[in-house]
């Protein structure tokens, strides 16, 4: 998955992640709802399945099929 569509899915509903600062490539993150993170990622990037994984559901802290209806 491209990097630009990653952060795409977790700027929209429901997860609602807006960006607060950004220095180069990293931009750090926040969601009403959700914990803080920070994107650190070039938006042409391919990020590998397995990183997508684990930043929906041990970064976000959604569950294995939430993170699958988004994508």
């Amino acid at each position: 998955m491209k990097a630009k569509r990653l952060l795409a899915v977790l700027e929209r509903q429901p997860l609602n992640y807006q960006l607060v600062r950004q220095s180069g490539s990293h931009r750090r993150m926040r969601s009403p709802d959700h914990p803080p993170l920070t994107f650190a990622f070039h938006d042409a990037a391919t990020i590998p399945g397995g990183l997508v994984r684990k930043i929906l559901i041990k970064d976000v802290g959604l569950d294995e099929e939430d993170a699958r209806k988004l994508l």
